[in-house]
């Protein structure tokens, strides 16, 4: 982990304990929420900042296989592009590693949308796509309803951006 991230990291855990020290008894987000504000919009993959799982630790594998999002298991862990990811078993961790070109959220998980306007913008593994062999995820239902209307303009938009907005996220 280099020293930026674990700065991060040591902040982003005093500052989680503050907040929930102070506001805890008042408002508790949504799981959805509290999932995607800690997730790293720094990095070329997104990244939880406390625990360093790629996709909130769900199976990259699973979402073809499956045709849905299923968690990981810690027993099957890869460390892969500077985030751990999780695997619901051995066979599926094999595939990964034979084709993370294909497995891996395009984009390092951020939202084709935003990632088409250079933004930054996490995903959430929970609204997902897979077009063209690929798998997309989507900061909201709006935004992945946009993307259905017309894959391949958000594909070509989201892809003449990338390098860009690459460029000015960590390696």
């Amino acid at each position: 982990m280099t020293t930026a991230r674990q700065e991060r990291k040591q902040f982003g855990i005093a500052l989680a304990a503050l907040t929930v020290g102070f506001f805890g008894a008042f408002v508790a987000p949504p799981a959805a929420e509290l999932s995607s504000a800690r997730a790293a919009t720094t990095e070329r993959i997104v990244v939880d900042w406390h625990t360093g799982l790629a996709i909130d630790g769900y199976d990259p594998v699973a979402y073809f296989t499956d045709g849905k999002p299923l968690a990981g298991s810690a027993d099957f862990e890869l460390r892969y592009g500077g985030a751990v990811w999780r695997f619901r078993n051995i066979g599926n961790r094999e595939a990964f590693v034979a084709r993370p070109d294909v497995y891996m959220p395009q984009f390092g998980g951020y939202d084709p949308l935003g990632i088409a306007h250079g933004a930054a913008v996490a995903g959430n593994p929970l609204l997902w796509r897979i077009n063209g062999e690929r798998l997309f995820l989507f900061y909201d239902g709006a935004r992945a309803g946009t993307f259905d209307a017309d894959p391949a303009r958000a594909i070509a938009a989201a892809e003449r951006q990338w390098p860009q907005v690459k460029r000015a996220l960590s390696p």
